[in-house]
């Protein structure tokens, strides 16, 4: 296995156990925060929102250039994913994706007709992988101690 393949496995994996991240447009810095659903398989990430937002209005025109930004120290995951993000109206990866956190914005449920599904291709990601919260806390206590620098993880650049 590659050093590449073993990367792109481990941020997968952890990306799974982190439900949130910073959602934007190329073209607009500006992000909002919005919970992902991580489809390996595809190399794709799902996010729930509302016809209305100004994200599903740019998206109107089509696909655009996307980050998502990943943030999550418990997890030791931290992630500026680019791709491109584009409306779907897949009903059946909408009831594959609901749940309890989705239903508390739609008072119709998962029929609301405010309802848009994004679909996030993930083209490449610069990933940061840690020892969580506890192993930078370790590493920094120990480099005190030992005056060497402390090893925070990995860093690199994925194909995804």
């Amino acid at each position: 296995m590659s050093e590449q393949t073993d990367l792109r496995d481990r941020f997968w994996d952890r990306l799974d156990d982190v439900n949130a991240g910073m959602l934007g447009l190329r073209s607009d810095l500006r992000f909002v925060p919005m919970s992902h659903y991580a489809d390996r398989d595809s190399a794709a990430l799902w996010f729930i929102t509302a016809r209305q937002t100004d994200l599903a209005r740019h998206l109107a025109d089509g696909p655009q250039p996307a980050l998502h930004l990943v943030t999550d120290g418990r997890e030791g995951l931290f992630a500026r994913i680019e791709g491109q993000i584009s409306l779907s109206e897949d009903r059946a990866k909408l009831d594959e994706l609901w749940n309890a956190v989705a239903s508390s914005w739609f008072e119709e449920g998962r029929r609301d007709d405010d309802i848009q599904l994004l679909r996030f291709d993930a083209g490449e990601a610069e990933v940061w992988l840690t020892g969580g919260s506890l192993g930078f806390l370790y590493q920094i206590a120990r480099s005190k101690l030992t005056g060497d620098k402390p090893d925070l993880g990995e860093h690199g650049m994925i194909a995804i």
